[in-house]
């Protein structure tokens, strides 16, 4: 059946989200948040009863608006966590309605722009969802195509993120290439090797181009959790010893104080009566108080965000700081660069590894690939990027758009499958 609305790509990212329409044939994101193409994935249900998304989202919980806010959606997608529900204001939601929410919203926003409703979407996907588990990355697709059947899509398809990214980066080749595409998100690594040309790319059915898949479960924010483990949890606790010998404080409210998409689990009732057990019997009780603190004062996603921050300024600078005002005037936590590398260093090797798999699925030597196609966030820290280069020494190493090349790739494929649609 032919669409009656217009074809739309749509990158739901684990940090950020965009869509794209056609115009006139020629694919381009809508301005989802002001004039911004990207809108962070993020949800804040506010108790004066407004929902917000993106940077309004956090904008209300940094100035303090009473409510709950909800980033790394994409993350429990294949996990127990989908399942589960959250406490959001007086009443439990499960998390897929959270994710409904949001991707309805981005929905609602990108039909106002484009003038016209869009029935038609090719959804971006990671390689997998969940590694080396076929039926909980079934069940993950499932349950995206689920929630893009009730915000409103009648046609859906899905293509790999790292496929989405060559085929934008093909709009620029004048000759046939064998491309090796990284797509370093915040969820997941994604790889492609891709056979593309100006006259391959007027075709519909790539099927045969496409050489092999892979990817691994490890994002830019499998990088914050680790640098926050590291340099900021053992502030509040985390590894600090029990009053019984060789026991030490339960990990398991650090992780998920670390983890974007698990720090609302530490705001249950529960957790802040455990802890204050915990703090009778720990031997440094004063950084459990610390750990108090920040559950009474909600300050989770704060830290989270801090440490985000800190690891996108290390990529550009040796030394950062994280401000820790709210503990003592003026105290801050140094964090450098070497720091960041040497801890999240086997995170870069094991993303990197993956190409290895790659190749062999592929049943290529790595002097046959002609260029390294990097997009995705993460591709911007420097240990990060040197684990995939030294990969593949001879490969033309080619900059995509960080944040849309997916996006504009998800968009021609579907003008692709779809139609033009109404331009």
């Amino acid at each position: 059946m032919t669409p009656s609305g217009g074809p739309c790509g749509l990158d739901f990212g684990t940090s950020n989200t965009t869509l794209g329409t056609l115009a006139q044939g020629a694919p381009a994101l809508c301005p989802l948040e002001g004039r911004h193409v990207t809108v962070p994935s993020a949800v804040f249900f506010g108790a004066d009863g407004l929902t917000r998304i993106g940077r309004a989202a956090i904008d209300a919980y940094v100035e303090g608006v009473e409510g709950r806010l909800m980033r790394g959606l994409k993350s429990v997608l294949g996990s127990a966590l989908i399942d589960e529900t959250t406490l959001v204001g007086r009443e439990r939601a499960p998390f897929r309605k959270v994710i409904t929410a949001f991707l309805a919203e981005v929905k609602r926003r990108a039909e106002a722009t484009a003038g016209r409703p869009l029935d038609a979407v090719v959804h971006g996907r990671p390689v997998h969802f969940v590694d080396a588990d076929p039926e909980g990355d079934r069940k993950a697709e499932d349950t995206l195509r689920q929630i893009a059947t009730e915000v409103g899509f009648s046609h859906i398809e899905f293509q790999y993120e790292p496929i989405a990214a060559a085929l934008d980066y093909e709009q620029q080749i004048s000759h046939e290439e064998l491309a090796l595409i990284a797509d370093i998100g915040g969820g997941t690594s994604d790889f492609s090797i891709v056979r593309i040309s100006p006259e391959r790319r007027r075709q519909v059915e790539r099927a045969d181009d496409i050489l092999a898949n892979d990817g691994v479960r490890i994002g830019g924010t499998d990088f914050d959790r680790v640098l926050s483990l590291k340099t900021l949890m053992p502030l509040l606790g985390f590894g600090s010893p029990m009053k019984r010998a060789n026991l030490d404080v339960p990990s398991s409210y650090f992780h998920d104080l670390a983890s974007w998409h698990s720090i609302n689990r530490i705001y249950e009732p529960k957790i802040a009566r455990e802890i204050r057990e915990v703090k009778r019997e720990a031997r440094e009780p004063e950084r459990l108080e610390r750990l108090e603190q920040v559950i009474e004062e909600r300050r989770g996603h704060a830290l989270a965000g801090a440490v985000e921050a800190a690891k996108i300024g290390l990529a550009e600078t040796p030394h950062v700081e994280i401000p820790l005002d709210w503990m003592e005037a003026g105290r801050a936590l140094g964090v450098s660069q070497a720091e960041l590398t040497g801890t999240t260093a086997e995170l870069a090797h094991r993303i990197a590894a993956r190409i290895d798999s790659l190749l062999k699925t592929a049943s290529l030597g790595r002097e046959r690939i002609d260029a390294l196609f990097l997009t995705g966030g993460s591709t911007r820290l420097a240990h990060v990027r040197a684990a995939i280069t030294a990969a593949l020494p001879g490969a033309r190493v080619v900059e995509g758009d960080t944040f849309g090349s997916v996006g504009i790739g998800l968009t021609i494929e579907a003008g692709r499958r779809f139609g033009a649609g109404q331009n």
